[in-house]
């Protein structure tokens, strides 16, 4: 086998013995911090270490000395059990990660967790783990340097100019949310995308025969792309090739099939599952240095002429920046304000005047929060070009289309409408990846109840903090006619389970105007916004407070002085019903404060004394309404009998019938609460 590993094609004139010496340093590296941690997935990193080694060392455009540099080569590796693939290649290329990290391998605390985090690693792009994420995020990150590109390069001057790698394997392709994502990218012609797809035929089960027989390359050719097949994952100079051809293909995106062995090099083990996610053990792993030409009793040994190959990528990359730098200041120099509007974007600094000509609304008229919601989006657009976004082929519903500008499409990369299709969880990795490119600001639109097909991409996008924006209309059974599976009922509750995700439900239109100002400033995560399908009267604030209110979670609408009887919480339309029935309570001598609480996560950020001035602790009796399932609602009511909510499934006919079939009227909130006052 040690004959096979070293051999070189008669055409070879790019790669000679040091370099296969390199690559297996790659494998060796990887499988001593594995073994080391007792945990972990040798088998993708061995395999795939000389694709790796070609493209950091050969291909890629990227600096070691500065992560961040906007013009960098995006390289995701999107099956992230691989990860200590792309740790060796960070530490070995020259990036702030030395050896005592990659001992530190999957421990606590560590700059090298088992999965790539981001911002636990410099040089790592985005979390990946979950597969077919990382696909999805590459599109992010493609569609983000086209449009991008079209911005802020001027007159053949080019600042933003780079590809997006893609690395993945079986387990990526058997995902949905890489089918989703794989036909968008066909279809916008994103000819800067590169996928290198490990074709080991192994999954955690054994072979993939067992699940997975489809034509991977007619798949991808379907859906519009380039595909280079590469027989051999170990001949160096073919995937050279392989790579230097697909970045030739400026008009699709393009797929190389590169026919690998798992665990390759590893005696006993390679080509066998039992390599995908298991420490090699230690006698295997002597054998394989062995096999590999590597001393069979050092662990993390790294030859320093062959760590003189990698750190040549800190030099070269530095010239690049340099050269890239002279592009940009010639550019500076002709367009300043041009510039002064890039680095602002890049650094999320929006306009002074970006929010002075969002809409107002009177009282007394009536409008759907997701109507007002399409008024904020493109009074947005108009101050910040970098508000980009669409919906998953609901725009007309979601209100979520920009009228001053067009299609982003093939080819007319400067629309900022994107038409993700009916493909909402490619969508939301796809709004990650864009966010995480930085520069711009995402926004992505759908039905509430679709929330779920997207949940995994939201779920990461507050994992990695990114400010998303994501336009969820149609929030209650009073969706009405379209009946249950339309009409969200668990929803709202299940996203505000997801740490670190602000979900509000705004009362009327005025409301909806200041949630749109919180998701644009908020840099420190995702934001939902719960919208209705049905319109709301807008509420007289010189009676009912400021709906700048909104941005505190929660506040009280009447009734702040007096020490009430019963409280009544509500969010959304259901705001409307309780102060509907606070007036009758009123009627029967009863002491009724309303609160409206659009977002638990921005009350629960406020403090604590204001809390207590919004719900008194002494007061026992309260009573929370909302069109959707009751958990949580506890934590302020203070038991779950106090809570008008769904307890089943909604049903078919309109709206207001079906909200009153539910018993979300005044009166029952009145029957509820002079029971709740009896006890």
């Amino acid at each position: 086998m040690e004959g096979e590993i070293g051999k070189m094609t008669e055409t070879n004139c790019l790669y000679a013995e040091r370099d296969v010496r390199c690559v297996n340093l790659i494998r060796t590296l990887s499988i001593d911090a594995i073994q080391k941690a007792n945990s972990g997935h040798p088998g993708a990193p061995m395999g795939l270490a000389p694709a790796a080694y070609v493209l950091w060392t050969r291909i890629m455009n990227h600096n070691p000395e500065n992560p961040e540099w906007v013009n960098r080569d995006r390289f995701v590796l999107s099956g992230g059990h691989a990860s200590m693939l792309l740790y060796s290649m960070l530490y070995l290329t020259g990036y702030d990660l030395n050896l005592e990290d990659l001992r530190n391998f999957r421990q606590l605390g560590s700059k090298t967790p088992g999965h790539p985090e981001y911002d636990a690693t410099p040089g790592v792009e985005t979390t990946t783990g979950p597969l077919g994420q990382g696909i999805a995020n590459a599109v992010g990150f493609a569609i983000a340097e086209r449009y991008m590109s079209t911005l802020y390069n001027r007159d053949g001057r080019e600042i933003i100019d780079h590809y997006t790698y893609v690395m993945c394997g079986d387990g990526d392709m058997m995902e949905g949310v890489s089918s989703e994502a794989v036909s968008l990218a066909g279809h916008l012609g994103l000819g800067k995308l590169i996928c290198i797809y490990d074709d080991n035929e192994i999954s955690i089960e054994g072979k993939t025969e067992i699940t997975f027989t489809e034509n991977v390359k007619a798949r991808f050719e379907a859906c519009g792309w380039g595909t280079i097949e590469v027989p051999d994952g170990n001949d160096l100079e073919v995937i050279h090739k392989a790579l230097a051809e697909a970045g030739r293909d400026k008009n699709r995106p393009t797929l190389v099939l590169l026919k690998t062995q798992i665990a390759y090099g590893s005696p006993n083990k390679q080509g066998s599952e039992k390599a995908h996610g298991s420490p090699l053990g230690e006698e295997e792993v002597r054998l394989t240095k062995k096999n590999l030409g590597f001393p069979e009793d050092r662990q993390f040994y790294v030859p320093d002429e062959l760590l003189a190959v990698f750190r040549e990528c800190v030099g070269k990359g530095a010239a690049a920046e340099t050269e890239w730098r002279k592009t940009f200041d010639e550019l500076q120099k002709l367009y300043p304000n041009l510039i002064k509007r890039f680095q602002k974007a890049l650094k999320r600094e929006l306009p002074d005047d970006w929010a002075s000509d969002l809409p107002v609304f009177e009282p007394g008229d009536a409008v759907a929060t997701r109507s007002a919601s399409g008024k904020a989006i493109n009074a947005v657009a108009e101050k910040i070009p970098f508000l980009i976004g669409g919906s998953s082929d609901l725009a007309p519903s979601n209100n979520t289309l920009v009228a001053s500008s067009h299609d982003f499409q093939k080819n007319a990369w400067d629309g900022g409408n994107i038409r993700f299709g009916v493909r909402e969880h490619a969508m939301g990795g796809v709004l990650n990846g864009m966010a995480l490119y930085k520069g711009l600001i995402p926004y992505g639109g759908t039905f509430l109840v679709f929330s779920d097909y997207m949940r995994p991409a939201i779920r990461l996008a507050a994992l990695m903090e990114l400010p998303v924006i994501y336009v969820f209309t149609h929030d209650s059974i009073a969706v009405g006619e379209d009946g249950p599976t339309h009409q969200p009922v668990e929803h709202t509750a299940a996203l505000r389970s997801i740490p670190g995700l602000t979900v509000i439900r705004p009362a009327d239109a005025s409301e909806t105007i200041t949630a749109w100002e919180y998701a644009v400033e908020n840099t420190h995560g995702p934001t939902a916004l719960i919208l209705s399908r049905q319109k709301l009267p807008v509420l007289d604030r010189t009676r009912y407070g400021s709906a700048d209110l909104l941005k505190k979670g929660g506040y009280v609408l009447e009734n702040a002085e007096k020490k009430p009887d019963i409280i009544l919480i509500a969010t959304g339309s259901e705001v409307h019903i309780a102060l509907e029935a606070a007036e009758a309570l009123k009627q029967k001598a009863i002491e009724v404060r309303t609160v409206n609480m659009p977002s638990w996560e921005l009350f629960e950020k406020s403090p604590k004394d204001y809390q207590d001035s919004v719900l008194p602790p002494d007061v026992k009796h309260r009573i929370a309404v909302e069109a959707g399932v009751g958990m949580g609602w506890e934590r302020y009511t203070g038991d779950s009998e106090s809570v008008i909510c769904m307890n089943s499934f909604g049903a078919s006919g309109p709206g207001g019938e079906v909200m009153k079939k539910f018993g979300f009227t005044a009166g029952a909130i009145v029957e509820k609460a002079l029971e709740i006052m009896e006890k």
